[in-house]
């Protein structure tokens, strides 16, 4: 089932703000990281940044299926 316009860019619009959050938590633990290396924070960035790239593939699947409905970009 194909989402409306409508949703779709309320959906983008929370992608985009978790993506910006998880990025800002991203960084914390990169600058922890560089200070203080340790096997729990590593595989926190890890989740991390698998989560990142996962929230960056739907957004731009997103953008995507906008642009090809009409929508503005």
């Amino acid at each position: 089932m194909r989402e409306e316009g409508h949703d779709l860019g309320d959906r983008l619009e929370r992608l985009e703000a978790e993506e910006r959050q998880v990025s800002t938590l991203r960084a914390k633990l990169h600058d922890r990281l560089a200070s203080f290396e340790n096997p729990e924070t590593a595989r926190h960035e890890r989740e991390l940044s698998a989560r990142r790239k996962a929230l960056q593939d739907e957004i731009d699947r997103l953008r995507t299926e906008r642009e090809a409905s009409g929508g503005l970009t």
